[in-house]
């Protein structure tokens, strides 16, 4: 039976620093036996009691780390059992027999017999089996379990990593959604302004460079502070004031002024502002009207985007319908499980959206990095 690749590393890789667990581990057992602790140091130094000691913890240590790194890897995990009940019962009457050696070595080398070494007693053959096989059997099951339990722990973690790699792709693949498609309906926005109102189209371009600027450099983290979304939203706003100039009537209401210590996930209140503004009535000398209130209390944070609709031409987004909302409610999954409430209403002439959301600190509050606040632009 050739040892391998495998086999003529592991003595190698797991080798000397080993040893004192083995000498502490075969040290506790002596001390178990004597009922001493000193007692059991003192004996292990007189030369028969050292023979024994080093064979107990050299032939043990090679049993158990040729069956974790040589019969488990080549046997077990590719569902040979039979051969690897064959080899491990061998190699622990291999250890034994090498251990059960040590004892006539001992005797032989100081010149006393069994008795005048450990005290009176039958000693045979059978007796030094008897000692040697169920202490091998213990360090060998003892060493499977430590190694099991490493193994099974790093997988675990091996799994939570993936878990978290996956999350975070999947995170970033919706939020990537969303960002091309809100840039698209602010350029075409800009565009409209430049024909209909060169000044304030110079005014959103600015506005729509720090956006830009939001979006690249200051969002890519999974939480933001809350405040500076409540910015990202005003400025938003603001553009969408531009395109729609007075002939819909915007409200916006923050009861309180965000804490920086609480943090939100990016872009997950936009999405619901931005589909307000796509779908609002435009009807001529009727009311229309979009209305967004933002409550915070302690860290709660309650949104509410409501607007005016066209009961005849208006489609209602839905989870079946709507690539923003749908990414939104998957995001809200991810980022918020349990905690988060969405309901969304269809009326006859309106279009409803509540959400709350349990929001948590910041671990590290960034400093200095608030968008300006929102010009106004109408004066």
């Amino acid at each position: 039976m050739s040892l391998g690749k495998t086999g003529q590393h592991w003595l190698i890789k797991y080798k000397l620093h080993h040893l004192p667990f083995w000498c502490l581990y075969h040290y506790l057992w002596a001390v178990i036996a004597v009922g001493n602790p000193l007692k059991a140091a003192s004996a292990m130094l007189l030369l028969p009691y050292a023979i024994k000691f080093a064979g107990y913890v050299l032939f043990q240590a090679i049993a158990v780390y040729f069956n974790l790194y040589y019969l488990i890897p080549r046997f077990l995990e590719k569902g040979r059992f039979a051969l690897y009940i064959a080899y491990l019962l061998i190699t622990i009457l291999c250890a034994a027999s090498l251990i059960v050696g040590g004892y006539y070595l001992s005797a032989l080398i100081t010149g006393k017999s069994f008795e005048a070494i450990y005290g009176p007693g039958i000693y045979c053959l059978y007796y030094f089996y008897s000692v040697a096989l169920p202490s091998t059997l213990a360090s060998m099951t003892l060493a499977m379990s430590i190694k099991l339990t490493k193994n099974w722990i790093q997988t675990k973690r091996r799994q939570q990593m993936l878990e978290k790699e996956k999350l975070e792709t999947e995170l970033n693949f919706l939020k990537n959604q969303f960002n091309p498609h809100f840039l698209f309906n602010t350029i075409n926005s800009i565009f409209f302004l430049i024909h209909k109102n060169p000044d304030k189209a110079s005014v959103s371009l600015a506005k729509f460079s720090e956006l830009l600027r939001y979006q690249l450099y200051e969002c890519n983290d999974r939480q933001i502070p809350l405040s500076r979304e409540v910015i990202y939203l005003e400025n938003s706003i603001e553009l969408e004031r531009l395109r729609l100039n007075n002939s819909i009537k915007v409200d916006f209401q923050v009861s309180d002024t965000p804490a920086d210590h609480l943090g939100i996930a990016p872009f997950i209140l936009m999405t619901f502002v931005e589909n307000a503004f796509k779908h609002v009535s435009k009807h001529p000398g009727q009311p229309n009207w979009i209305t967004i209130k933002l409550d915070i209390y302690q860290e709660q944070l309650d949104f509410f985007v409501e607007n005016s609709t066209s009961y005849d031409t208006y489609t209602p987004m839905t989870a079946s319908n709507g690539i923003g909302l749908k990414n939104v409610q998957r995001r809200l999954d991810l980022v918020y499980p349990e905690k988060y409430e969405l309901d969304i209403q269809r009326r006859q002439y309106s279009y409803a959206v509540r959400l709350r959301l349990q929001l948590s600190e910041l671990a590290v509050v960034p400093m200095n990095t608030r968008l300006s606040q929102p010009e106004n632009i109408y004066t």
